[in-house]
């Protein structure tokens, strides 16, 4: 089976998009028997990914700090949970876990998440795709901003070229092969 890493807010945002492009990612995932690695908290886009999979018999593996956790933000009504000490463990776990990334609309937590597998990338420790789910130009910011990081010789051509990104949950699992 293959798997996939969700990064995403543990907010809803103001755009209904947000919630159905996360509603229909989840959806495809479970049509084509992805498992669905992603934060483990119930909050956001983070529960509605996870519940939309779990509903339509998916496999959803959180990995959730303990300090979150306990603040009985941990979903307890998904396929595996693992209770992890910090942030910092709980990208790694997440990472070793995922054949590849897609981040949805998030927050300053789900750029952290996101910009770890993309110096991983630039590192040469991850060679994992990264896609952008890129939801009502949300994302068209920090696109300009990656591309002229890389326009500057900041960042490597070739860590751009692991981001795929549309606008679409069914195009970009094409694009990024996946289904």
């Amino acid at each position: 089976m293959k798997s996939v890493c969700i990064f995403c807010g543990s907010k809803n945002g103001i755009r209904k998009e947000y919630a159905e492009r996360s509603r229909e990612i989840a959806e495809l995932l479970v049509r084509n028997n992805i498992a669905m690695i992603y934060g483990g908290a119930t909050n956001g886009i983070m529960g509605i990914v996870a519940d939309t999979m779990m509903q339509n018999g998916g496999t959803v593996i959180g990995v959730i700090p303990t300090i979150i956790a306990e603040r009985e933000l941990a979903h307890k009504n998904i396929s595996t949970q693992h209770i992890v000490e910090s942030m910092s463990e709980r990208k790694t776990k997440m990472i070793e876990l995922a054949d590849a990334f897609i981040t949805l609309p998030g927050g300053v937590g789900t750029m952290d998440e996101l910009f770890e597998v993309l110096a991983f990338t630039h590192l040469g420790v991850n060679e994992k795709l990264a896609g952008i789910l890129n939801v009502s130009g949300y994302y068209d910011s920090l696109l300009k901003y990656i591309d002229h990081a890389v326009a500057e010789e900041f960042v490597p051509l070739r860590v751009r070229s692991q981001i795929v990104v549309d606008e679409h949950p069914e195009s970009l699992l094409r694009k990024m092969k996946l289904i």
